[in-house]
């Protein structure tokens, strides 16, 4: 009997042992899936806008513009109805005040580094809402795609932070050559940018 309750007392030591074994191990795997997962969510931080845009001059310039960045770019993605058949411009501009009839109440192209007007990631320069042109087809509609790592939102970079500013849509085309605007004609369809 004596035999036996040694067995078991013998038992009962490595049981308890290798449970503690075991439970060591999980609380071990369970940090690392810990640590993986608040890897993973430091690395894909998505933050998402979504605004409707309004006629101005005394167009019929509807739609939605969202912005999504992700992984430090940022991606632009404007849905608009009621344009003219062709092309024509698309820009931020410096103010997300869209409260007079003609647009003008935004203000001028948003350029923080003080660059001159241009076509994107030009040489000679240009304005960080130098978004340029988009065609419309026959229907009057467009789907207009713009990403850049050049902009964020809501961060605290002032020469990359599109919050407080609004989107604009012009009559006509930009010619990336005039100063300070291109040249695009009325701003038939604004935005504001406010997060």
């Amino acid at each position: 009997m004596k035999k036996i309750k040694v067995l078991l007392l013998g038992l009962v030591v490595a049981l308890s042992y290798q449970c503690k074994e075991v439970k060591k191990e999980a609380e071990k795997a369970g940090e690392e899936v810990d640590t993986a997962v608040e890897e993973m969510k430091e690395e894909v931080v998505v933050e998402s806008i979504k605004f409707s845009m309004e006629p101005k001059s005394d167009s019929d310039v509807k739609g939605e513009v969202t912005f999504t960045e992700e992984n430090g770019e940022v991606k632009m993605i404007a849905m608009l109805t009621g344009l003219s058949e062709g092309e024509h411009a698309i820009h931020i501009h410096e103010k997300a005040d869209c409260s007079s009839a003609d647009g003008k109440s935004t203000g001028g192209h948003w350029n923080p580094t003080n660059e001159p007007h241009g076509k994107w990631l030009a040489a000679e320069g240009y304005h960080k809402g130098d978004i340029g042109n988009f065609t419309v087809g026959a229907d009057g509609t467009a789907k207009v795609e713009f990403s850049t790592d050049q902009w964020c939102i809501g961060c605290d970079d002032e020469n990359k932070n599109i919050v407080g500013k609004a989107v604009i849509v012009h009559q006509g085309i930009d010619d990336f050559v005039s100063q300070p605007s291109g040249a695009a004609g009325a701003r038939v369809s604004c935005t504001g940018i406010i997060q």
